[in-house]
């Protein structure tokens, strides 16, 4: 066996490591709520590291970064906490915190008060061992960026995702064996369409730009069934994912009163408002209302437009 074998089977090992240690982070689950605060303070701290930024980072270089990834990409609260996953990520065992100093703690809680982390200017960051090996393997943290990307944020928001947190995924290893079946099943249910705007352009006998959205996302425990499916344009099915529309109890198109721009919105979305969707023929292709009540509740943001 070379060096040059015994190396690669060794970084090998080692990128296993590390992401299994981070796939097995400790994420509050409640029902279907979603809770990506954690993912995203990791996904943070590698587009820092990828940026050259030291190992630990004073809570008040992240809270502002953090509570806007948080509002935009969390689901819609009406307060955000960042100061929560920079404490409680080091119960995961990938994050170190350094105190100099008793903190006070919130009532019935175990937590640190913000403005604690901000007086005492607490740092955190990756643990040394981790730190070292993502900074001489930089596969790693474009794997790692992946895998966080993947297990907690539906596909149409992974560039947009990492875009916001600085992170360059190129030369990734992007191959992953897709569901092929549900986006096909999903389309065809819904006559190769999309279901917010009838969208179906074809190149040739291929459809052009439809894609097949999950209501509920697989990361929040949503199926792959028809009932959590829609056939969206590529527009759409980002608009969907980041809560800029979504559907009424009786199947309405709803789109969020913070969504503005120029005058393509009333092309794209705002002459939908309130319209009934055109559903697939089949009942069962149907959207079913636990997802859709899922959506409202953990990715549609605001409220509806008047």
């Amino acid at each position: 066996m070379t060096q040059t074998t015994t190396d690669q089977r060794a970084n090998a090992t080692l990128g296993d490591n590390l992401i299994d240690r981070f796939s097995r982070l400790l994420i509050w689950k409640k029902g279907g709520q979603r809770a990506p605060h954690k993912p995203l303070l990791v996904l943070l701290a590698l587009g820092r590291l990828q940026h050259g930024h030291e190992r630990l980072a004073p809570f008040s270089a992240i809270e502002k970064e953090l509570a806007r990834l948080l509002t935009e990409f969390g689901p819609p609260r009406r307060s955000v906490h960042p100061e929560y996953p920079f404490w409680r990520l080091q119960r995961d065992r990938v994050w170190e915190v350094s105190v100099s100093q008793d903190l006070k703690r919130r009532q019935g809680n175990s937590d640190p008060l913000k403005s604690e982390l901000l007086k005492s200017k607490v740092r955190a960051g990756f643990p040394q061992d981790v730190f070292e090996n993502l900074q001489l393997h930089p596969e790693l943290v474009r794997a790692l960026a992946w895998q966080m990307l993947r297990s907690h944020f539906p596909e149409s928001l992974h560039s947009t995702v990492a875009l916001s947190v600085g992170l360059d995924l190129e030369n990734a290893d992007r191959n992953r064996a897709r569901d092929t079946q549900f986006r096909n099943e999903v389309i065809s249910a819904w006559g190769h369409r999309c279901g917010f705007c009838g969208f179906d352009a074809k190149l040739d006998n291929a459809d052009l730009g439809l894609e097949a959205a999950h209501i509920q996302w697989v990361q929040a425990g949503g199926p792959d069934t028809l009932a959590n499916g829609i056939s969206c344009c590529s527009i759409h099915h980002q608009a969907l994912d980041r809560g800029a529309i979504g559907l009424s109890n009786n199947l309405k198109i709803i789109v969020s009163s913070r969504l503005h721009g120029g005058p393509s919105m009333e092309q794209y979305f705002f002459r939908f408002h309130g319209q009934a969707m055109t559903l697939p023929s089949r009942k069962s292709a149907h959207p079913a209302g636990n997802f859709v009540l899922w959506h409202r509740a953990q990715v549609f943001r605001g409220e509806p437009r008047d």
